[in-house]
């Protein structure tokens, strides 16, 4: 979907893009699979705040998604492609053969009126739903279930697609849009194709309000504050962080320092992440 360029008729306008919509077909959601969302402004199930800087922002329905694509041997048509704002990808709307309604995320390719099906006896097309054991190699998934029947975990943002690199045993090695090479079990499903609404990447928000709409408040700098707030705080004029490497508020490490502890799935990592440059 292409990006298109605002006119620099304000200084906020300079530089800002947005989405052309083409391949929105509707902006009415189908109203059995919405749910209210309440703002969760960063707070965690006692009220405190965990995630800093976020509240605010537009009201927002959450779209029911069917992530396990669990109705198998049932052709479903797809009604419509629409927007959704609880994430960077787009939706369709299925509408299978003995009339239930299901959103799914939409692929890239995927049109409407196009017939898409789950289960081991699917076509290999963009779209349809398959065990990872009967999808050949090579081919490029998204929306992948880390435990079978669970429904789709990983994979899911705009763009984004993972490769089946080989099949070993029970396993089956990825290679995710990160380029870590994970395992994951051959019975998970897995659907075909990359994700849509690959040009997310390159928009330009172009002003502060326009984060304030997405629920992002202002973020504060440390070393604009005192040593009281924050380590990187104080000094006089422009200084240094002044330590062996940058800290959070309360001290510990950040910004390339590793946190991941988790020796249980460490064996499904084939090999880590590529490094930032």
């Amino acid at each position: 979907m292409p990006i298109k360029q605002y006119r620099p008729t304000t200084p906020s306008r300079r530089g800002m893009s947005g989405f052309t919509f083409e391949e929105i077909t509707t902006s009415t959601p189908e109203k059995s699979l919405l749910a209210p969302l309440s703002s969760k402004a960063g707070r965690n199930f006692r009220g405190k705040v965990t995630v800093r800087h976020r509240g605010g922002g537009h009201k927002r329905r959450y779209r029911i998604i069917d992530f396990r694509r669990d109705k198998h041997g049932v052709p479903a048509r797809v009604a419509s492609v629409e927007y959704d704002p609880n994430r960077s990808a787009r939706i369709a709307l299925l509408v299978y053969a003995d009339g239930e309604k299901r959103y799914i995320i939409a692929p890239l390719g995927v049109r409407v009126g196009d017939q898409l099906m789950s289960g081991e006896e699917a076509d290999i097309r963009v779209g349809n739903a398959l065990p990872l054991a009967s999808i050949p190699l090579g081919t490029v998934v998204h929306n992948v279930e880390l435990y079978p029947g669970r429904g789709g975990q990983l994979v899911r943002a705009a763009g984004t697609g993972a490769q089946i690199l080989a099949k070993e045993g029970d396993a089956v090695q990825l290679r995710m849009p990160s380029g870590e090479v994970r395992i994951v079990a051959r019975d998970c499903m897995a659907t075909i194709g990359q994700v849509g609404n690959v040009e997310s990447s390159n928009l330009r928000l172009g002003k502060a309000g326009r984060s304030r709409w997405l629920g992002r408040r202002p973020h504060t700098r440390g070393s604009a504050m005192t040593p009281r707030d924050h380590p990187h705080g104080g000094g006089e004029g422009k200084a240094p962080v002044g330590m062996p490497g940058p800290k959070t508020p309360w001290g510990q490490p950040t910004m390339g320092y590793k946190t991941r502890h988790n020796k249980r799935t460490d064996k499904q990592i084939v090999r880590r992440r590529a490094k930032k440059r």
